[in-house]
């Protein structure tokens, strides 16, 4: 996946606050032992999620996707003192090093890890939630909205990733492959639902941020 250049992004980064100690060595762990690490936050989309975080000061965070816990943590970080966050991971290989980090980063009593899949573990999610990030496999976006939807309080957010797709979704509906088909179908379904208001931000890889109002 290219995203916007490099020298752009260097740039950004030089003006956007350092992630702590413990990011760092997670984004050389994963970019050094862990398949496909472009999936990692990273430093500029990391502090965007922190800084959301922050402002909601969310109690319920719901994340769908962790890869190697980057992100997870750095939303973490704006949790209200009573918060916790929920994050959910298909893949149990991913597991033992999710946990590691989210232990040195001192979030083991805020974070709670559920192992398995996402459409299966929503619904075991009974109090409202106030902050939902997907970052999962891109054909069940539109599927996890719809799960999530109802348990999303009134002004709360959602903020799915890759929703740009490497600028695939500008291709014509017919030359698109499932996932960017996928991903082009839910901007359209989030941005039409009148229940949220949207804007899709072109940081990184796209950032669809959605208001229920």
């Amino acid at each position: 996946m290219e995203f916007i250049d490099e020298q752009l992004s260097a740039y950004s980064e030089r003006f956007t606050s350092s992630e702590s100690q413990i990011l760092e060595e997670l984004n050389r762990f994963t970019y050094s032992k862990v398949l496909m690490p472009r999936m990692l936050s990273g430093h500029l989309q990391g502090r965007f999620l922190s800084m959301m975080s922050k402002m909601i000061n969310p109690k319920c965070i719901l994340e769908i996707g962790t890869y190697t816990g980057y992100s997870a943590i750095c939303l973490a970080e704006g949790l209200n003192s009573a918060g916790k966050l929920i994050t959910i991971e298909v893949n149990e290989e991913y597991e033992d090093l999710i946990r590691s980090f989210i232990k040195k980063a001192g979030f083991e009593n805020k974070i709670e890890l559920w192992i398995g899949n996402a459409k299966e573990l929503i619904g075991k999610i009974e109090q409202p939630i106030d902050l939902v990030f997907i970052d999962a496999d891109k054909e069940n976006y539109s599927n996890y909205l719809d799960l999530v939807k109802n348990k999303l309080r009134s002004g709360g957010y959602i903020i799915a990733d890759n929703v740009l797709w490497s600028a695939k979704v500008l291709q014509k509906e017919s030359e698109m492959d499932s996932e960017t088909k996928a991903l082009h179908h839910f901007n359209i379904k989030i941005a039409e639902d009148p229940d949220f208001e949207t804007v899709l931000l072109p940081v990184r890889d796209g950032l669809m941020i959605a208001r229920k109002v």
